[in-house]
């Protein structure tokens, strides 16, 4: 297996919240212990899992190498693994890079140049890639050859490099973003879901076991409710819980436990933490929830104006607790409901409780 010496980047970078989904330093040390190394140990995405195994099977039958694969899906739902699971199933050596880190046309070329026949090739991010980079990567994909341009113009002339056949393994948190050409190359494509509460507490049971953590299935339970959906950020409470238990009690982990280490780490029932509790209130108590502009909602917080749209909201959204509006952005009445206040008349997606706070 070939590693690069960095790695890949994200869309985001790590935000230091505990529920982020962006993986830091200590996550990525952590998941390399934790990541199953097969297909049978893999939890969750039961119909990615069977379809990819009939694609390995078959290839390992024909003799061949497999398919180009693209999976798409939020950070931290087990895209990297499923590409090293990969590697694994065919027996071959998978090597790691991202969009971001090919930014010309040779970078790839040197990359692809020095596969070996079967070889992985991991490409994470592959929507950041450059473009003359991307236009390579089609010819490579298709027929397994690279035109290398030497000298510049008039006098330039292409020399085509046949490379071995290799598995590529494209990875991205925004598929919309890949050209056509591109998607169409890929034989076999798949979206990662969220994962559910009860899969979400059989990784949690298994990285428990891994990591030597005693933990009774309503400890497991309570953390995976608050997990948002992402085994990564599941494993990252698990562990915060631990050393609460370690500390404040006997190592071993129950409801209490959990509950009462997740209050001290403010990530409350439904997974929101700090910032998302923040933005929720201001919307709710400075602007009788909205419609409100998100520069507006932004100043109020005291955040950046990206930090809202990109970090806070895709889960509010997701969780029903907020709405974006072309007027703004509203919240809903679970909103009203999670925070234990009485909406306005009229608040929610479908009113102006702005409006009526005001008086207007």
């Amino acid at each position: 297996m070939n590693w690069d010496d960095t790695a890949p980047p994200t869309d985001t970078d790590a935000d230091g919240r505990l529920v982020g989904a962006a993986a830091d330093g200590e996550d990525q040390a952590v998941e390399a212990a934790l990541r199953p190394k097969s297909l049978a140990e893999f939890v969750g995405q039961e119909r990615v899992r069977e379809q990819l195994d009939l694609v390995l099977k078959a290839a390992r039958q024909r003799g061949a190498t497999a398919d180009h694969v693209l999976l798409s899906g939020a950070p931290g739902l087990g895209k990297t693994t499923l590409s090293m699971i990969i590697a694994a199933e065919m027996e071959a050596p998978i090597r790691i890079t991202s969009g971001p880190a090919i930014q010309h046309a040779g970078d790839l070329a040197a990359i692809l140049s020095s596969l070996q026949e079967g070889e992985v090739l991991f490409l994470d991010e592959i929507h950041r890639m450059s473009r003359p980079a991307e236009e390579m990567l089609y010819m490579a994909m298709e027929d397994f050859r690279v035109d290398v341009i030497v000298g510049k113009g008039p006098g330039a002339t292409a020399i085509p490099l046949e490379l071995p056949p290799f598995t590529l393994v494209g990875a991205t948190t925004r598929a919309g973003l890949l050209p056509p050409p591109l998607r169409d190359r890929f034989g076999f494509t798949a979206h990662m879901e969220f994962y559910e509460p009860g899969e979400l507490e059989r990784v949690i049971h298994r990285s428990a076991d891994l990591l030597d953590v005693t933990i009774d299935p309503d400890g497991a339970a309570e953390i995976a409710g608050r997990s948002r959906g992402t085994p990564r950020i599941s494993n990252r409470l698990l562990r915060r819980v631990r050393d609460y238990a370690q500390v404040k009690a006997d190592g071993a982990i129950t409801r209490d436990i959990a509950a009462a280490a997740l209050k001290v780490y403010e990530v409350d029932k439904r997974g929101l933490d700090r910032l998302d509790r923040a933005v929720l209130a201001a919307l709710l108590k400075l602007f009788g929830g909205g419609p409100v502009g998100l520069s507006t909602l932004s100043v109020a917080v005291g955040e950046e104006r990206e930090t809202v749209e990109e970090v806070a909201e895709p889960f509010l959204v997701r969780e029903g607790l907020l709405a974006r509006t072309p007027r703004g952005r509203v919240a809903t009445p679970a909103a009203w409901a999670h925070l234990g206040l009485v909406p306005p008349q009229g608040a929610g997606p479908g009113g102006n409780g702005q409006q009526d706070l005001f008086g207007a």
